[in-house]
């Protein structure tokens, strides 16, 4: 197992834009704000000599009343209990302050190496007045610029020399990447802790209290997951915050990052424009995918319910007619044991390859049993196919008119490769192209 570092401190000192720094990309969100990052964010960093997992947190204020401060506060100790080493930020420019004293003296109980970083000290006057934080009674702290990359190496060599040394294990098993997807306020983060067993993200009844994704690694069975909780997608004009553009982003990163994205949808409002168009986002971007309608117990069903609320889900998303549709309920628990059972059957499909000889019988079968509509008053003929990748499964056809091949016969197809090879729950991707007799013949015997 890795060791795990964890960043904490008080709002705005620059807590994500070290972890942005030690990524070697931005990935965590950075504003003026105080409480942009209100979860903890995970990031695997193999950069430097020793690999870790990084944890930026929530700001820590010991003393609120503020209730979302109280659980960016509660957030930032569970870091704390987690990690292997903590990084505890202050600010230069603000000084120290009474909350600095009172993290430093609960951090003097941590049992953990913990090192002391003065951040925003962008020059020697700053340098000269952060000597006021020797009051705090550690035997050293680091004066950094994050933003300038200002002594963070420095820091950086004498963490490789505090971590341990980790062995990977040769045989580790494949992570399964899961990114939970929907509109503001339909239930991810409760979701997501409900999966997980404890509350792992802050779970608010104010719509958008996600902004960043967030990644937690997990084990189902013996078998190792991680999980994408991502902020709520809001309708484009309604987007205005500068925050909620940031947030939008990263929700469609965290969908190309995904193997499979459960798209979450509120039982309550039904199907709605937005929950299409973010549907359309994971169609786009060919990942496998899981409906999940949360809230379910919230409805009054009869027997004809459960039927019709299956049928217009379908009728509402035809090019996901592939995907599973789960009813769960975060709150009671209700199928949640399901979804995990799901995603593993969608990410058999997703990764699963079929012989080329199996796939040429299934093709040549479709084609003479089925022709495809003349093109320019001439036949369309087809040659070999092949699957070439997945992620999703990826098939090449070989074709005499590539352009030509009419949008009905590639689903005919499509669905032909479903029903053969069992892929009916990820989405197909076929390529045609046009190629000369000879060069297939030598494609046929020696399939890449």
């Amino acid at each position: 197992m890795k060791p795990i570092v964890a960043i904490v401190g008080r709002p705005n000192v620059g807590k994500s834009t070290l972890f942005n720094r030690l990524l070697g990309h931005r990935r965590a969100m950075v504003d003026d704000s105080p409480g942009v990052t209100r979860d903890r964010n995970y990031a695997d960093i193999s950069r430097f000599d020793k690999p870790f997992i990084l944890i930026d947190t929530g700001g820590f204020e010991p003393v609120t009343e503020d209730r979302l401060l109280q659980q960016m506060r509660e957030q930032s100790t569970m870091a704390m209990e987690e990690a292997d080493v903590i990084l505890f930020m202050m600010d230069a420019r603000s000084g120290l302050t009474p909350a600095d004293i009172e993290v430093a003296k609960m951090l003097r109980r941590v049992k953990k190496p913990v090192f002391y970083l003065v951040n925003k000290v962008d020059g020697d006057k700053l340098e000269h007045e952060s000597a006021e934080f020797y009051t705090l009674g550690v035997d050293r702290f680091y004066t950094i610029s994050a933003e300038h990359n200002r002594g963070v190496l420095d820091m950086v060599d004498d963490l490789m020399d505090t971590l341990p040394d980790v062995a990977e294990p040769s045989d580790r098993e494949e992570l399964t990447k899961i990114a939970v997807v929907g509109r503001p306020n339909v239930g991810k983060s409760s979701l997501v802790n409900r999966l997980l067993g404890y509350e792992r993200v802050v779970a608010n009844p104010t719509a958008g209290t996600t902004r960043d994704s967030v990644d937690t690694l997990f084990m189902c069975n013996k078998k190792p997951y991680l999980l994408i909780d991502t902020a709520g997608i809001r309708r484009k004009g309604k987007t205005v915050e500068k925050l909620e553009k940031y947030s939008v982003v990263d929700a469609l990163r965290s969908i190309e990052r995904a193997d499979v994205v459960l798209v979450v949808l509120n039982a309550e409002d039904g199907v709605t424009e937005q929950d299409e168009r973010i549907a359309g986002y994971v169609h786009e971007a060919g990942k496998a995918c899981v409906f999940v309608i949360n809230k379910w117990d919230a409805l009054d069903k009869d027997n004809a319910t459960f039927g019709l609320y299956v049928e217009k889900v379908r009728m509402e998303f035809k090019y996901l007619a592939y995907a599973p549709i789960l009813f769960v309920s975060a709150k009671t628990g209700q199928r949640i044991g399901k979804i995990i059972a799901s995603v593993d059957e969608v990410m058999e499909q997703y990764t699963r390859r079929v012989s080329t000889s199996e796939v040429n019988r299934i093709f040549t079968e479709a084609t003479e049993s089925h022709h495809a509509p003349l093109a320019h008053g001439r036949r369309v003929k087809f040659y070999f196919a092949t699957q070439v990748g997945t992620r999703p499964p990826s098939f090449v056809i070989f074709t005499n008119q590539p352009e030509s091949v009419h949008f009905s016969y590639e689903r005919y197809l499509v669905n032909r490769f479903r029903e053969a090879f069992g892929f009916n729950g990820t989405p197909l991707h076929l390529m045609f192209r046009g190629r000369d007799k000879k060069t297939l013949a030598r494609q046929a015997h020696n399939p890449a």
